[in-house]
C-alpha cells in the first residue's frame, strides 16, 4: 500500500480528476481521504463509494476561496483524524465557462477558485502539516499556464500561471518543515462540470488533433500521477510539475 496511513485532503473531489484521485487514495491504504467539495450530494456518494469498499472517508463542505471554509475543514480534519500527510488542491473552474474571454467578473472569479483557492490550502495545510513533522502537497496547474489557447479566459491562464508559481516557491518556504510542494499539469482531460467552449465535440477534436498520443487523457492517468507525487516513492522531488498532457507541450 503506497499510503498506508497516511490522512489525505483531495479538494474538488466529488467528480472528475479529484474523485479519481480520492478513490485511488483510499485502495493505496489511505488512513482517511476528505473529500471536499461544495457538491454536497456527489462527495457524499464519493464517501460511500470508498467507505463500501472497506476505505474511511469523510466529507466536508469546502468552498476554496473563503478562508473561514478552509479554516472549518482543516479543523474538521484534524478533530476526526488528528493529523493531514496529504493535500491535494484539485479544485478549479473550467476557462471555457463564460464565451467572454475578457470578462472582468469572470477574471476575478477564476482568481478567487483556481489561485486564492489553491494559496489558501497551502497557508492552511501546511500548519496542519507542521504539527506532525510534513506532508506533500500537489497542486493542479495546467498546460494553459504554459500555452495559449484561443479559446481560453485570460484569467484561466493566469490563475493556472499563479498556481505553477506558487509550486514552486512553496516548495522552497517549507522544505525546511518537511513539507513537499509539486504541482501536475494536465491537458486535454474529459470536459469539466465547469466548462461550455471546452466541452464543445468541434473544439475538442482539433486540439486532440495537435496531441502527439492522439487521444484525451484519462482522469486516472491524471490521478496515477498525483498519488506518485504525494507518496513517499517520490521523496527527494519538490518544487516540480509533471505535464500529464499526451506529448502536447512537447511540440
Amino acid at each position: 500500500m503506497r499510503l498506508s496511513n497516511k490522512i489525505a485532503l483531495v479538494t474538488g473531489a466529488a467528480g472528475g480528476m479529484g474523485r479519481a484521485t480520492a478513490l485511488t487514495f483510499a485502495r493505496e491504504g489511505a488512513g482517511g481521504v476528505i473529500i471536499a467539495d461544495i457538491e454536497d450530494a456527489d462527495g457524499a456518494a464519493v464517501v460511500d463509494e470508498i467507505t463500501a469498499a472497506g476505505g474511511a472517508a469523510y466529507y466536508v463542505h469546502l468552498d476554496v476561496a473563503d478562508e473561514a471554509s478552509w479554516h472549518a475543514a482543516i479543523t474538521a480534519t484534524l478533530e476526526r483524524f488528528g493529523r493531514l500527510d496529504i493535500l491535494v488542491n484539485n479544485a478549479g473552474i473550467s476557462g471555457t465557462f463564460d464565451p467572454d474571454r475578457t470578462s472582468t467578473a469572470f477574471f476575478e472569479r477564476l482568481m478567487a477558485v483556481n489561485t486564492r483557492g489553491a494559496f489558501l490550502g497551502i497557508k492552511h495545510g501546511t500548519e496542519a502539516m507542521k504539527r506532525t513533522g510534513g506532508g506533500s502537497i500537489v497542486n493542479l496547474s495546467s498546460i494553459s499556464a504554459h500555452i495559449g489557447q484561443a479559446e481560453v479566459h485570460l484569467g484561466y491562464s493566469a490563475s493556472k500561471g499563479a498556481v505553477k508559481s506558487m509550486t514552486t516557491a512553496a516548495a522552497v518556504h517549507y522544505a525546511g518543515d518537511g513539507i513537499r510542494v509539486n504541482a501536475v499539469a494536465p491537458g486535454m482531460l474529459p470536459a469539466m462540470r465547469t466548462s461550455r467552449g471546452s466541452a464543445d465535440p468541434v473544439w475538442r477534436a482539433q486540439q486532440i488533433d495537435g496531441v502527439p498520443l492522439k487521444r484525451e487523457g484519462k482522469a486516472q492517468e491524471v490521478a496515477d500521477v498525483v498519488l506518485f507525487l504525494a507518496s513517499d516513492e517520490s521523496s527527494y522531488v519538490t518544487g516540480t510539475e509533471i505535464m500529464v498532457d499526451g506529448g502536447l507541450t512537447a511540440v
